[in-house]
């Protein structure tokens, strides 16, 4: 028993952020006699578990060895077959396991299998770090919506922009980049017609070897033009026109546009609503990088599971331009609260962000 090699598996699982969704990262080592003989994670959607790539890698023969494991292996059959099976098939007499899987085709039956084959189980090793890299995959297998977080950049006294509405770049370049790392680990990005109307912008992922993130548009109204850099590059980046608007949807569809008609809330897409049917076409996680009113409606509704606030050393004066707008609340008691909060310095700016309770 050693804690180093499920902080290994953790690692190995961390090489598929950005590609495994909206499956769980999951990270494999095989050890016997002190040495690790094989490793491996699940790679992308699709492909072979953590389990069975561990298993093929190994350099000896895993009879009577270790296996630890970040996630509860699974039982049944999907895109491919049980890792439960490999593990009875390969000797394997001794398995840790980090974090139980709560899909309920597997919950607690992959470690039942197991341990009716002679295998021994030992269960939640290292679990709150192992519980740490699949945030996103507990919150989507339980409640069938992505997991939210919503983004935003500002100066010390809380603004996003100018008194003339510009705002490139209050952060720096270290803090860009981070946002474009974000772009490629979750599998959306949602911003509003405002947003969309004022900075033209591509919502895209300019990192190396980066996943181009599903791009949502909240357009009540469907003003969105057929010009903007989004609409004009739906056929290579999957892009989503949320809007309440029933008529006018063929000119975006043949541009290359998937339309989702959905009810108002407050006069606006009603992003509770808009979360579910996200939710059914696979995607596991979204960030929202919009306007003030956009943020007051994720939060208001409570479709918002994390905040990250980037703040610059800077300060911009003047009015308006808030990150979060709206109605606000009346009291100071009523306000959204965060826990688990962090603060990172990222190339002179800070990042702080934190779980909504």
């Amino acid at each position: 028993m050693n804690s180093c090699y499920m902080l290994r598996a953790i690692k190995l699982a961390e090489n598929g952020i950005g590609f495994v969704n909206p499956n769980p990262l999951v990270g494999a080592v095989i050890v016997r006699d002190g040495e690790i003989i094989g490793e491996g994670y699940h790679e992308c959607c699709g492909g072979l578990h953590a389990e069975r790539n561990a298993l093929k890698n190994c350099i000896k023969p895993p009879e009577g060895a270790d296996m630890y494991v970040t996630l509860e292996p699974c039982c049944h059959h999907g895109k491919t077959p049980p890792c439960t099976d490999a593990v009875i098939e390969s000797g394997i007499k001794r398995v840790f396991i980090g974090s139980p899987d709560p899909n309920p085709l597997v919950a607690g039956k992959g470690v039942e299998i197991l341990r009716k084959n002679g295998i021994e189980v030992i269960e939640n090793f290292e679990r709150a770090s192992c519980d740490a890299i699949n945030e996103v995959f507990f919150h989507y297998i339980t409640k069938k919506t992505p997991y939210v977080i919503m983004k935003y950049a500002m100066t010390l006294d809380g603004k996003i922009a100018c008194r003339t509405g510009k705002s490139r770049w209050i952060t720096g370049e270290d803090a860009r980049h981070n946002v474009h790392v974000d772009r490629h680990r979750y599998s959306a990005i949602m911003t509003g017609i405002g947003t969309v109307l004022a900075d033209d912008p591509m919502l895209d992922c300019r990192i190396e070897g980066g996943r181009n993130p599903v791009r949502i548009i909240c357009d009540t109204r469907l003003r969105t033009p057929l010009n903007s850099r989004i609409v004009k590059t739906a056929k290579d980046i999957r892009t989503v026109i949320a809007t309440c608007e029933l008529n006018g949807h063929q000119p975006y569809v043949n541009m290359g546009c998937e339309l989702i008609t959905v009810s108002k809330r407050d006069g606006h897409v009603n992003l509770q609503k808009l979360m579910s049917e996200l939710g059914k076409t696979g995607l596991d996680s979204v960030i929202l990088e919009g306007g003030g009113e956009l943020n007051w409606s994720a939060l208001s509704c409570g479709t918002v599971n994390r905040v990250q606030a980037y703040i610059a050393p800077k300060i911009f004066g003047g009015g308006g331009f808030s990150p979060v707008s709206g109605a606000g609340f009346s009291f100071p008691d009523e306000s959204i609260k965060l826990s688990d909060v962090t603060v990172k310095n990222i190339g002179g700016d800070y990042l702080i962000e934190g779980k909504v309770l």
